[in-house]
């Protein structure tokens, strides 16, 4: 196959702009979630979809605070953080219907933080077979649905906790 047509992606991809300082900073502090994709906002942290998603519905859950370790992190953030964690798990497994989740954190740059200064968890649902040739050899993930549409199911359903 030569070409992958998914033109759903060019709304996506031509509006998109390099973000000038952490991203979760600045997206928290916009009054845009809608086109940040931040599904839900806790006192001391909030819900986002990744916007480069290894599977539909992956989510990442960040503290306010710009600090870049677990150890860092004030203890309200942290019980909040894994509180959120815990929410998203329940919400994806009811909205998906997983085979399985990836919870995890990376800390710092060597671990593979993609934002080494600011701590945030990952929660993706998995699927047996959702790492095919795509994922392995082509570095290409196919997703099923737009992330507005996965937006608006993880909106609804974190609105009503």
């Amino acid at each position: 196959m030569d070409h992958l047509w998914s033109p759903w992606r060019y709304q996506y991809v031509s509006k998109s702009v390099p973000v000038a300082g952490c991203i979760f900073c600045v997206k928290s502090s916009e009054q845009r979630d809608p086109e940040n994709y931040i599904v839900h906002r806790g006192a001391e942290g909030f819900v986002i979809l990744n916007i480069y998603p290894y599977s539909t519905g992956h989510l990442m859950i960040a503290p306010y605070e710009h600090i870049g370790s677990l150890e860092g992190l004030s203890e309200p953030a942290v019980t909040e953080i894994m509180q959120l964690t815990r929410l998203a798990e329940r919400h994806l497994n009811r909205i998906y219907r997983p085979q399985g989740l990836n919870i995890g954190m990376n800390i710092g740059e060597a671990a593979g933080a993609g934002v080494p200064g600011h701590v945030h968890m990952h929660v993706l649902p998995r699927w047996f077979g959702d790492t095919n040739f795509m994922t392995s050899v082509a570095e290409t993930r196919v997703l099923p649905e737009s992330l507005d549409v996965t937006y608006e199911k993880l909106k609804k359903a974190f609105a009503l906790d």
